[in-house]
């Protein structure tokens, strides 16, 4: 009985030196940006990063979605490795490697789902200095709740005492204001209105105007200009999963691929969908739904969302697809307007699509990009090539 109480009390000591430490190297680093969100995060991260850098901040910034990255203060970008399950710790190593370079900001991205760990994340690893909230929407209710009240309560975790708060979100901004308030932190509603279309036009990707407006009202607040700012932003490398578009001519026929396999929640598929859909006439408008084994309930939803959509033809692409055909057609989807692919190689999937093709046809690759063999990246890396000529 001595010895395990000796050894709870030197584990208990452990600990506390171990956070101490830790808290050092965190106080270190006198800028600390967490941002959180339903979607839009790791994008948020890199543009406040890159109009930091721009601006003359040292800055690292690490990103969580769709491929884990250390962007350090000249832009180059370091893969983190995973050995095993994403587990929170990894912001504190990450934390360590930033303070050995001895940056002015670290700019990290949430990746806590579990509303408990999401307010560990901020109080024991971060203790940000200013909060960002992209928006809330329905995603993860597994962990989250079922309600857009529970969801953005849970994602006000991150909010910090004595703070200061940037949000994005309209709906459900009384919620988080009250948050806000009760920790004495100051808060910030920043809307897209004064994002330009010739300002947007300078990525090289689809960015989103909320995005931007929330970058560059953070970037404002550290001191940078609106000019500045962009300038980095516009420049830096997007993140993996991006929405981008990939032109095809292909056996006398044209295609484009949309890469929205980012928005894997159903209510950001749809606001893109309508967003770039709105546009097209006349034309075949197609869908790579691609899941992960571990994401199933996710992939379910967006064939939910397909329903009400206006798309010519469906391919399930990446684990459990058979399943999901199945749970498709309970929907009522017209078996002549979907199939599964599993996870066959991507040119086979492209051929088949071709085949599928009139003319023209736009297709839009939806659900998740990672997955065990990470093959809804292995359908992008496909097209991306496809669209420069390659074989």
């Amino acid at each position: 009985m001595h010895i395990l109480i000796l050894f709870t009390v030197f584990l208990i000591i452990g600990l506390l030196v171990e956070y101490y430490r830790h808290y050092k190297k965190v106080m270190s680093i006198p800028i600390r940006i967490h941002i959180n969100g339903t979607r839009g995060k790791s994008s948020v991260t890199r543009l406040i990063a890159a109009g930091m850098r721009e601006g003359g901040i040292k800055t690292i910034a690490k990103t969580t979605g769709t491929m884990p990255r250390v962007i350090l203060e000249d832009g180059v970008e370091a893969s983190i490795e995973r050995l095993g399950n994403t587990n929170i710790i990894e912001q504190k190593y990450v934390f360590r490697y930033a303070a050995s370079k001895k940056p002015e900001a670290i700019v990290i991205e949430c990746m806590a789902v579990n509303p408990a760990f999401q307010w560990i994340t901020e109080r024991r690893f971060v203790h940000s200095t200013i909060s960002v909230l992209t928006n809330s929407r329905p995603d993860h209710q597994d962990l989250m709740g079922d309600s857009i009240e529970s969801i953005t309560m849970c994602l006000s975790n991150t909010i910090p005492e004595k703070g200061v708060f940037f949000t994005s979100e309209v709906e459900q901004f009384a919620i988080l204001k009250s948050v806000a308030d009760k920790r004495n932190t100051e808060t910030h509603q920043i809307l897209p209105d004064g994002i330009t279309i010739e300002e947007l036009d300078g990525f090289s990707y689809i960015e989103h105007p909320e995005n931007v407006a929330l970058s560059l009202s953070i970037c404002a607040h550290l001191g940078i200009s609106r000019k500045t700012a962009l300038k980095g932003m516009q420049k830096a490398i997007p993140d993996p999963g991006a929405l981008t578009k990939y032109k095809i001519s292909d056996s006398g026929k044209n295609m484009q691929f949309y890469n929205v396999f980012a928005a894997n929640d159903p209510e950001s598929t749809k606001m893109i969908w309508e967003k770039v859909s709105s546009r097209l006439n006349n034309v075949q408008k197609m869908i790579i739904l691609n899941g992960r084994a571990d994401r199933y309930f996710r992939s379910k939803q967006l064939i939910d969302v397909s329903t009400i959509l206006d798309y010519d033809f469906i391919f399930l692409t990446g684990e459990r697809t058979d399943h999901l055909l199945e749970y498709a057609y309970t929907k009522e989807i017209p078996k002549e307007k979907i199939l599964s692919l599993g996870e066959i190689p991507p040119n086979e999937v492209y051929e088949i699509i071709l085949k599928k093709m009139n003319k023209e046809a736009h297709i839009f690759g939806i659900g998740n990009i990672a997955g065990k063999n990470k093959y809804g990246a292995q359908i992008v890396n496909y097209f991306r090539e496809k669209s420069k000529g390659g074989n």
